[in-house]
């Protein structure tokens, strides 16, 4: 299951600050900020996808993430690579590589990754 861009937005604040309160994670919004109304219906939303969890402390609540970031957005990639790129990690490689403005470093470091990558499978 996946976030909306709305609830995801909030997903990311969530996982920067571990843990907080309703206050904190409107706090954390940049500009203009949302209603409160609007960040209980998504907090409730992505409760009930399984995403966040709470502790209740007299009326109050302390939400906390139960997905971790790097699991969530390695689904998210190899949905994509899936549904975009035939199931073909080499695909989104070689669109990956040339469609963005990469910079010689940054091809020098992806390729030092890989091969790294490769020689911890042997």
């Amino acid at each position: 299951m996946s976030l909306s861009n709305a609830e995801e937005q909030l997903m990311q604040i969530l996982w920067k600050l571990d843990k907080a309160f309703m206050k904190e994670l409107i706090e954390a919004y940049p500009e203009p900020k949302p209603a409160t109304t609007t960040v209980a219906t998504l907090l409730k939303r992505m409760q009930d996808k399984g995403f966040i969890d709470y502790v209740q402390y007299g009326r109050s609540r302390e939400y906390f993430p139960l997905v971790k970031k790097n699991k969530y957005f390695s689904k998210q990639v190899n949905g994509m690579i899936k549904n975009f790129f035939n199931d073909s990690a080499a695909q989104f490689a070689s669109f990956f590589t040339q469609e963005t403005d990469l910079t010689q470093q940054e091809l020098e470091e992806l390729k030092k990754l890989i091969d790294e990558r490769l020689k911890s499978q042997k």
